[in-house]
């Protein structure tokens, strides 16, 4: 499984994106995949994570995040 983190750091560069796919608990066979996202701003270098089951609403949640950060 690709790994997001090296030693528990983040290894996303400012204005990108990394994102992996996991199963919860595989051996339970009702789905439970979910993604991990990781966003670090171009600007200041501020790091967004979240997990959710689809990299469309880690998106939308990255976008709602990033208009709060601009209207402060």
């Amino acid at each position: 499984m690709k790994s997001l983190n090296n030693n528990g750091v983040s290894t996303c560069m400012a204005g990108q994106e990394n994102y992996v796919y996991f199963n919860l608990m595989p051996r339970l066979r009702r789905k439970s995949r979910y993604c991990q996202y990781d966003y670090r701003h171009e600007e200041d270098g501020e790091l967004f994570s979240t997990v959710a089951p689809t990299l469309e609403i880690c998106r939308q949640r990255r976008d709602e995040w990033l208009k709060n950060k601009e209207g402060k």
